[in-house]
C-alpha cells in the first residue's frame, strides 16, 4: 500500500496546503506540527517558484513571500531533514516541472525519498509526459500524483486507471464539476480521490468533502498565513481540528 493511501485508512482526510518558507521555514515547521497534532491526514508542501503560472493570485503571493524570505529548494530539503527527527505525518510536494528539471530529477526525487516525501504533484506536467519523471519516482517509491480538471472529461478514465497515491481533482469551487469528475473517476480506480478547495468557507469545504475521500485546504490556509504570519500555526491547527469533526 502507498504511504499516502494509509492516510485514508480511518476515513476522510483533511489535507492542509502550505508554501514552504511562507513567511519563513521556522513557521512552516510549526504549522506542520500543529496540523499533524490536530489530525491532518497528510500535508501538501509547495516549493516556491518565481513564475507559478498554474496558480491563482493567492498562491502566487505566497510564493513571492517565501522567495523574499530566502526559501530555496536546498534549504527546504535541509529543513525537512531536521523536521523528520520528530514529525512523522506524510508529506507531499507540489512543485513545477522546471524546478525538478533544473535541480536534476534523480537528485530531487532521491532527496524526496530521503526526507520522507511520499509523493509529488507537478501541475504543469501533462499526463502524456509523465514518463519524464515516473521511472525515477518508481525507483525511489515516491508517488507521482495524477490530476484531473474540468477540461479532462474524456481523459478521466485513462488518468484514473494509472493514478498512484491519490487522484487530485481541481475545479475551483464548481461543486457540480468536482462531483462529476470524482464520480467518473471512481468507476475506474479505487485509490483515494481528493478535491482541492479554493474556498475560505468551512461550510463549502464540508459540502465538497461529501463526494471526496479527502480535501486539500488551500486558499483558506494560505490566507491565514498571510493574515497571521508567525501566529498562523494555531489558526491552521484549529481549521484542521474543526474540519475533522465536520467531515
Amino acid at each position: 500500500m502507498s504511504k499516502i493511501n494509509k492516510a485514508f485508512a480511518e476515513g476522510k482526510s483533511v489535507i492542509p496546503f502550505i508554501t514552504c518558507g511562507d513567511p519563513d521555514l521556522d513557521t512552516t515547521g510549526k504549522i506542520i506540527r500543529e496540523a499533524a497534532k490536530n489530525g491532518a491526514g497528510f500535508i501538501v508542501l509547495g516549493i516556491p517558484f518565481s513564475d507559478p503560472t498554474a496558480e491563482g493570485p493567492v498562491i502566487q503571493e505566497a510564493n513571492l513571500r517565501a522567495l523574499a524570505g530566502g526559501a530555496t529548494t536546498d534549504r527546504i530539503f535541509d529543513f525537512l531533514k531536521e523536521l523528520r527527527k520528530d514529525v512523522s505525518v506524510p508529506l507531499v510536494f507540489m512543485t513545477y516541472a522546471n524546478v525538478v528539471f533544473s535541480y536534476g530529477a534523480e537528485k530531487f526525487i532521491s532527496l524526496c525519498a530521503e526526507t520522507g516525501i511520499s509523493g509529488i504533484i507537478v501541475p504543469d506536467l501533462p499526463f502524456e509526459e509523465k514518463e519524464e519523471f515516473l521511472p525515477v519516482c518508481e525507483k525511489y517509491d515516491v508517488d507521482l500524483i495524477s490530476q484531473i480538471a474540468s477540461t479532462s472529461a474524456q481523459r478521466i478514465p485513462m488518468i484514473a486507471e494509472e493514478a498512484k497515491g491519490f487522484l487530485l481533482a481541481d475545479a475551483g469551487n464548481c461543486y457540480e464539476a468536482l462531483e462529476g469528475m470524482l464520480s467518473e473517476a471512481a468507476k475506474h480506480t479505487d485509490i483515494p480521490r481528493v478535491a482541492a478547495a479554493d474556498t475560505e468557507s468551512i461550510e463549502e469545504m464540508v459540502k465538497i468533502s461529501k463526494f471526496a475521500d479527502g480535501i486539500i485546504v488551500r486558499k483558506m490556509a494560505i490566507r491565514y498565513i498571510e493574515q497571521y504570519g508567525k501566529k498562523a500555526p494555531e489558526h491552521i491547527g484549529a481549521i484542521v481540528r474543526m474540519l475533522n469533526k465536520e467531515i
